[in-house]
């Protein structure tokens, strides 16, 4: 997901009305000075990202946040085969771990999340808890197990005694999440603070067992990037108690 689209577009257009006054052929990009900041970010930071980057560049003239919302293994995968990045937040360690090579200091914990059941509004089934999930008259939809938030249902499931059959496995949480809110799934699993952004357009679940289940956020800058000094910054405004504030508004939980 790229930010600022729409405002780059109307830069550019102005800079095509200049150019047509034809009064200085050498006339720079309207971009030029600004520094662009490429973030791969777990899908399921893109809400409390944004914000913070909105923070971030009005404290930071001439740096341009975008970024690359995906499952964490999705990024990870982009990061080992040299995709152009400066800075990589996952879901978990264990994601991290995988593009170890990559980082140019030690990941920072900013973050924690938990699971939680969401279903239609109004909970129509009646679920009231992990082992309703096994009904076969159910449609239910999880992360895919190489995804942080699929690694953290299966031990979450496994720990409680729940075997799923689930309709679909998804590469990302907000996948399942959508799938709920659409109708196309009677129950998913998601971390809390998904859950929590779609306000009435979910009904969470108490789900027992979940606040023992929790995946860790690190992030870290990338070996390869051309602006070190930005994204070390932003690195440190997230993990500062400015990216905290806006992290437990989302309902994150402090590392």
């Amino acid at each position: 997901m790229i930010r600022h689209a729409t405002a780059a577009a109307s830069l550019t257009v102005v800079a095509l009305a200049l150019a047509g006054c034809g009064s200085d052929d050498t006339a720079g990009s309207p971009d030029e000075g600004t520094t662009t900041l490429n973030v791969a970010a777990a899908a399921s930071l893109t809400a409390s990202f944004e914000e913070i980057a909105t923070d971030f560049e009005a404290e930071h003239d001439g740096v341009d946040v975008q970024f690359q919302f995906a499952g964490s293994s999705d990024l990870a995968s982009q990061i080992t085969n040299g995709a152009e990045l400066d800075v990589f937040a996952s879901a978990d360690e264990a994601t991290m771990d995988k593009v170890a090579d990559f980082t140019a200091a030690d990941p920072t914990i900013f973050a924690t999340n938990v699971l939680t059941i969401v279903t239609e509004p109004g909970n129509p089934k009646k679920i009231t808890g992990l082992k309703d999930l096994e009904s076969s008259d159910l449609a239910v939809v999880v992360c895919a197990e190489q995804v942080p938030c699929g690694a953290a249902t299966k031990t979450l499931t496994q720990e409680q005694g729940v075997t799923l059959d689930p309709a679909s496995e998804e590469s990302k949480v907000t996948d399942v999440l959508s799938k709920v809110t659409t109708g196309e799934a009677d129950a998913g699993l998601v971390y809390v603070t998904d859950a929590t952004g779609a306000g009435d357009k979910v009904e969470m679940v108490e789900t027992v067992g979940a606040d023992k289940v929790v995946n860790t956020y690190p992030i870290a800058t990338l070996k390869d990037s051309a602006h070190a000094d930005e994204a070390q910054a932003f690195v440190d405004f997230v993990t500062g108690p400015e990216g905290h504030k806006v992290l437990k508004s989302k309902g994150f939980g402090a590392p």
